[in-house]
């Protein structure tokens, strides 16, 4: 979530890509319980890697490219004390929210969950754990994100496997694996940023990449145990997709009307979803939903994409910003 009062410039890429990774993840999320949809539209239920898996990692690292950023600004005009403060509060409200979202997910069995700790749960997690470490020096964060995942995967591989299967995004435990992902992400961040290092923005996500494809020879590749494979591909992917979004936009002058729109309010639109999703889901008829014929599963996205859509541009009319 984030103040207005602290925008004091919006780079029209972030934006765009953090719109385009939030509508990908409201027609994911919609999919998701649709029977026709084939599997590689939706989440891998352990091993492998689908285009759906790359949707969350996308939008943890636009979140690490902003955090930095809204850090020092934050510190210059509040102080120390009383930023760490606003983070802290942000993020563990990040989490609130997702607990009673995942209460609402339960008691409609979505999918006949019983356990849930969905994708805000981790991000404010990963947020928090990003907060211990985001003063320190660009190369110390690059070790440390290092650190913290082969110590995770290290617990994966002896004795976590069991319990991290039983949550969505590796429940709490799986945590500690989105938040090295977030800590990376603000070392490109810390790239991007700078003008001198900007060159090295494009070759240090292909790094990352070719490292990720590396171990997936050693380490499963795989969203539900957030490996450390997993989270190296889907960072590498998602930086490198910015990278070419970045260019259109400032080269090719590409600029994206709706992504921006979506993108300067996130949060909202993801409540707003899930909510929306909710009523589609509640009158339990499978032919309105689970085994919808095409016809009606076009006419549902584009009522939702549609009614999200007004009220984005009517939120951005207003000048109401409340990102994650």
């Amino acid at each position: 979530m984030s103040n207005s009062n602290l925008e004091l410039s919006r780079n029209p890429s972030i934006d765009q890509f953090r719109g385009f990774s939030i509508l990908l993840m409201v027609l994911a999320n919609y999919l998701a319980g649709i029977q026709i949809i084939p599997a590689w539209l939706k989440h891998t239920p352990d091993i492998g890697l689908t285009v759906i898996d790359l949707i969350a990692p996308s939008f943890i690292f636009v979140i690490g490219l902003t955090y930095g950023l809204s850090w020092k600004k934050r510190i210059l005009i509040h102080g120390r004390l009383r930023t760490y403060q606003h983070f802290f509060t942000r993020f563990m409200a990040i989490i609130g929210i997702g607990a009673v979202l995942s209460a609402g997910e339960i008691w409609l069995q979505v999918d006949g969950a019983t356990i849930n700790w969905g994708v805000l749960q981790s991000i404010g997690a990963a947020g928090v754990l990003t907060l211990i470490v985001i003063n320190m020096p660009t190369s110390w964060r690059a070790m440390i994100s290092i650190c913290l995942l082969a110590a995770y995967q290290y617990m994966v591989d002896t004795s976590w496997l069991a319990s991290i299967l039983q949550a969505p995004h590796g429940g709490l435990p799986g945590s500690i694996s989105w938040g090295a992902m977030l800590i990376l992400a603000t070392v490109l961040a810390d790239c991007f940023h700078d003008a001198a290092n900007r060159k090295f923005f494009f070759p240090l996500s292909l790094l990352i990449l070719v490292l990720g494809i590396g171990s997936a020879f050693l380490i499963p590749v795989s969203k539900n145990r957030v490996s450390f494979s997993y989270v190296l591909i889907s960072l590498g992917i998602s930086a490198l997709i910015f990278f070419v979004m970045d260019w259109l936009e400032k080269q090719g002058n590409l600029h994206s009307v709706l992504f921006t729109a979506w993108g300067k309010n996130p949060l909202i639109l993801y409540i707003l979803h899930l909510l929306l999703l909710g009523i589609v889901f509640l009158p339990g008829i499978p032919e309105w939903y689970s085994n919808a014929p095409p016809y009606l599963i076009f006419l549902q996205i584009f009522g939702l994409t549609g009614i999200l859509s007004g009220i984005a541009f009517w939120l951005e009319k207003k000048n109401i910003l409340f990102s994650l």
